[in-house]
């Protein structure tokens, strides 16, 4: 992670979650990374719609060029990195697996400008909608609205010990009578 905020949400999200993988979403303090709010974000993983924004920093926003309230996530990206981003964040949803990555963007001026893009998950619990947070952040301080963003490098931050298949980790919190068709 190159960027001061990306870090600093990094480490608290990480005392957060003590030994499991991700803390729960009600233990996220805003008061508590107050300084950060304007480059952080809250995303809902809907099956449907995608990954909409529930929350959007002023930043984020001014980054987007409008208000990102109930937009799609995957949205912002040139079509060349749309799939692959929709991809980190089903990744980081269902495996509980942070990721970090770099992007550009084009400013107004046809000059570019580059951000760094953090992904963190919050602990799924059943009954419950899913949702990631996350920091976008520019390393300039003055971009002005920006055009798509070109995902142009990433990586997950940590490798659990034992990545399971998404269909055997949601089975694994189903709780009472499931039917299996087809068996005799």
């Amino acid at each position: 992670m190159k960027h001061p905020s990306s870090r600093a949400f990094f480490a608290y999200w990480d005392t957060k979650r003590g030994s499991a993988r991700a803390p729960d979403r009600a233990d996220i303090d805003p008061a508590a990374v107050r300084e950060l709010l304007g480059d952080i974000f809250v995303l809902s993983c809907e099956p449907k719609a995608g990954f909409p924004f529930r929350v959007a920093g002023t930043r984020v926003c001014a980054l987007a060029g409008l208000d990102l309230k109930d937009r799609d996530f995957a949205a912002l990206f040139t079509d060349a990195s749309r799939s692959e981003i929709e991809e980190i964040t089903t990744v980081v949803a269902d495996e509980t697996l942070g990721a970090i990555a770099g992007l550009t963007a084009q400013r107004e001026d046809g000059s570019k400008a580059h951000l760094e893009l953090l992904l963190l998950p919050f602990n799924a619990r059943p009954h419950t909608p899913v949702s990631v947070t996350g920091v976008l952040a520019p390393f300039d301080d003055e971009c002005g609205a920006l055009g798509p963003f070109t995902l142009t490098s990433w990586r997950y931050l940590h490798q659990p010990e034992k990545l399971l298949p998404r269909t055997i980790r949601k089975l694994q919190i189903a709780r009472g009578l499931i039917v299996y068709e087809g068996l005799r």
